[in-house]
């Protein structure tokens, strides 16, 4: 094999950055930055899904407050356009990649299916 594996995963990054999917990506990102108010609301929402995950993975609690928040930013966030724009754009990106991890992870589910059998 001409290249090593850690070559191959540096091709498949470029390879990622210049998908149309990537691309994409990109440009409703660029549209978000560029608005003030959907920036804002957008790094809003995320600082939001971020806290509340952290508390999650950390065993701690969620108030209702903190619900409360996270569903009056998420209704606000799917009346804005550009940023309802970008969310379908990360899911395209999202699926694009679980395809790509599926066929790294390709080899490893046939060893293991070969092992049970």
């Amino acid at each position: 094999m001409a290249s090593n594996i850690y070559d191959l995963a540096y091709e498949l990054e470029n390879a990622l950055k210049n998908s149309q999917e990537y691309k994409t990506l990109q440009a409703k990102y660029e549209d978000i930055r560029m608005d003030p108010a959907a920036k804002k609301l957008f790094d809003q929402f995320r600082n939001i899904q971020m806290k509340l995950q952290e508390k999650q993975m950390t065993g701690q609690n969620i108030s209702q407050n903190e619900v409360q928040e996270a569903q009056s930013v998420a209704a606000m966030v799917q009346q804005n356009p550009k940023i309802v724009q970008l969310m379908d754009a990360e899911q395209h990106m999202s699926i694009a990649i679980n395809e790509v991890n599926k066929i790294v992870m390709k080899p490893l589910d046939e060893l293991y299916g070969k092992m049970s059998q």
